[in-house]
């Protein structure tokens, strides 16, 4: 039996994943085969020497040693899209929010409390405090055509904004599903420069941190809206600040609230909801669940963060897969030591990516264990495992 240990709750849709292959879900257990998490921080936990892989219901992986996993021949899982919708939804109801005095005018409608039959009097001469603008004919500038930013845009679109896209990295599958109304911007300026309203939905890297900084804030139009569903770090808080204070920027809505933005006027945080709903937990568990089993029962990867996506159908008798380093002749070694024994290769498909690569070898018969052992001794194997 397959012991899974979940260093977080998740949502019961793994079992549809678990259960029929009949896969003990633990909290706590000393030789898991993998984990499950979502947000726990497995920086500087000792991760057990059986686990094979980790699954993370979610995009982010910042809370995974990823490269320390990569070393040990740990696959780490995300599930890209999986909450793409929900987040869209956030990000929409931040859009709205920008453009018009929504939460100023509730709570305003709070202090009313105990006027009696004065609150409708009250209403209709104080709501003008809190008239905004629509959004029908703005334009809206995202950042970051991903899973996320391409249901922003064409989002946008349908609800009759002007929509400006930028991504250097976009992927060939995310232009084919983009709204052809989506003006393709060439660099980050000519967005900020010309959209009322900016969403971000780029990755945080070392290269994206504080993407809007002083620097940028001064290309955006003045009067513009900044939505940043994404990462806190994209943004450097003291800059915004200032923009606000200045009117370059009159509102900032973030997902990740921090002490130096609570309290501040005309931003508005709120507390990391964008993938806060059940479907989106349920879509990440059953995704990461799915990532899992395939990788324990069959060796396959998909959506891995540190190793190359390699999948293909069983065949033979046997199949071992080998996570080495990304350098020549290590895949002639391995067939070298395989055909000492007379054993046939029936299918094989290898991917690198970076530092790292993967092989999945099917064998028409079982190699001695003591192959396998000459296998994993080889310069440059990281791990070896065998199925079936």
């Amino acid at each position: 039996m397959r012991t899974i240990l979940k260093l977080n709750e998740i949502s019961n849709a793994v079992n549809e994943v678990f259960a029929p292959l009949g896969y003990k879900l633990d909290k706590d257990c000393k030789n898991p085969d993998a984990i499950l998490l979502r947000s726990f921080n497995m920086h500087g936990y000792e991760v057990p020497p059986s686990v094979l892989c980790v699954g993370r219901a979610g995009a982010g992986v910042n809370n995974i040693p990823v490269a320390d996993c990569a070393e040990k021949g740990i696959v780490v899982f995300n599930t890209p899209g999986a909450n793409a919708n929900a987040v869209k939804e956030l990000v929409l109801c931040a859009l709205f929010l920008c453009g018009r005095k929504i939460t100023d005018g509730i709570a305003w409608a709070q202090t009313l409390s105990g006027k009696g039959d004065e609150v409708p009097k009250l209403v209709e001469s104080g709501k003008k405090a809190f008239a905004g603008g629509e959004i029908l004919g703005k334009t809206l500038g995202v950042v970051g055509l991903g899973a996320i930013g391409r249901l922003v845009a064409n989002a946008a679109v349908e609800l009759g904004m002007k929509v400006i896209g930028y991504d250097p990295y976009i992927s060939i599958d995310a232009a084919w599903n983009l709204n052809s109304n989506v003006v393709k911007a060439n660099d980050l300026n000519a967005v900020l420069c010309n959209s009322d309203f900016v969403t971000l939905h780029i990755p945080y890297l070392p290269a994206t941190k504080g993407t809007i900084n002083a620097q940028t804030v001064q290309k955006m139009k003045q009067g513009a809206c900044l939505i940043n569903c994404a990462r806190g770090e994209l943004v450097e808080n003291d800059a915004i600040k200032a923009a606000i204070q200045s009117g370059k920027i009159v509102r900032y809505v973030t997902d990740f609230p921090c002490e130096e933005l609570l309290g501040v006027e005309n931003v508005l945080t709120i507390p990391h909801l964008g993938a806060s709903t059940e479907e989106a937990e349920e879509n990440c568990a059953y995704m990461a669940a799915h990532e899992v089993a395939d990788f324990l029962e069959n060796g396959n990867i998909t959506n891995s963060v540190n190793f190359p996506n390699c999948k293909s159908a069983r065949s033979g008798k046997q199949r071992i897969t080998v996570f080495h380093r990304n350098v020549k002749n290590v895949i002639s070694s391995i067939s070298d030591l395989i055909a000492k024994e007379g054993i046939n290769i029936s299918s094989f498909n290898s991917q690198s990516g970076g530092a790292m690569a993967y092989a999945i070898l099917d064998l028409d018969e079982k190699v001695s264990d003591a192959t396998v052992r000459k296998i994993a001794k080889l310069d440059n194997i990281v791990r070896v495992r065998t199925i079936g």
